[in-house]
């Protein structure tokens, strides 16, 4: 199949392999395919700044490359870009979490896992499609995710953890503010491969985020790396940090996780279990 990606700068690392578990495979899978198909991790800048995309052609974009990567037809791809100001309701979403006045932003139901945020200018959207190794379960991947771009945050000086209960990257409340969210995540796994994402707020509006409930979370605020550095951090200036650790984490290979803040679980609903992959 031909590829569907429109032009945009392109880059391929090879992971380590690791050992092979043979429940990851069919019988028809030799040992060279698994390991390109698991292991091996294309980056694609697909749509940033002026040439933010459209999110409805991103994600039927999504869909086609997750086809492709479920046939083994290309490696697992990460597709980076930026959209114009859109609201996405996950399948969780409430009606009064919707933003009653979106500011001319489309609001879109959406067939990921979470509530309802939002994604614009200034904001890193990473669409990470890949086929998840048996050992992995999809906890394990969202947690992955999110000690990534702990990891992009650290890079820049901001300090950063998982609440537990809460998914994403938090903020710790301090003087400055109460807890707040930095980046979000949503996905949605299908015949073993992931598809939606994650949004790293660069210097993101956030404005934006007083239209709605982000999250479905009231009582925890918004924040961007430009709004805690007091100084311009752009979506090009995360993309190296990005690649970089998104490409270490899945490697798939067991990894010391950051320590979790206090858990603040929403209303109703069980904490997590910190971890599924043991650090050793």
């Amino acid at each position: 199949m031909a590829s569907v990606l429109p032009l945009g700068r392109a880059g391929r690392i090879r992971l380590s392999t690791g050992s092979r578990d043979s429940r990851c495979a069919t019988s028809s899978t030799t040992d060279g395919e698994y390991a390109r198909r698991v292991t091996d991790l294309e980056f694609q800048e697909i749509g940033l700044g002026a040439d933010a995309l459209d999110y409805l052609a991103a994600w039927e974009l999504q869909r086609q490359v997750q086809e492709q990567v479920t046939a083994g037809d290309r490696p697992g791809t990460v597709l980076l870009l930026e959209h114009p100001p859109v609201f996405t309701a996950g399948k969780r979403t409430d009606p009064h979490e919707r933003p009653a006045d979106p500011g001319g932003a489309a609001v879109i139901d959406v067939d990921r896992g979470g509530k309802i945020t939002f994604h614009g200018p200034g904001q890193l959207v990473g669409y990470p499609i890949v086929r998840l190794p048996d050992h992995v379960k999809v906890v394990d991947y969202v947690r992955r995710v999110e000690e990534a771009l702990i990891a992009v945050c650290a890079d820049f000086g901001v300090t950063t953890a998982r609440i537990p209960g809460r998914t994403g990257v938090w903020l710790r409340a301090d003087a400055r503010g109460p807890e707040r969210k930095i980046a979000a995540i949503g996905i949605r796994v299908r015949r073993g491969v992931t598809m939606h994402g994650f949004s790293l707020n660069c210097d993101v509006d956030l404005g934006w985020y007083d239209r709605f409930v982000p999250c479905g979370i009231a009582d925890a605020g918004v924040t961007s790396l430009t709004n805690e550095l007091s100084r311009d951090v752009t979506v090009t200036d995360v993309l190296p940090s990005v690649r970089q650790h998104l490409g270490e984490l899945f490697a798939w290979r067991p990894y010391d996780a950051t320590p979790d803040y206090e858990a603040r679980p929403e209303p109703g609903r069980i904490p997590r279990i910190p971890l599924l992959t043991p650090s050793s």
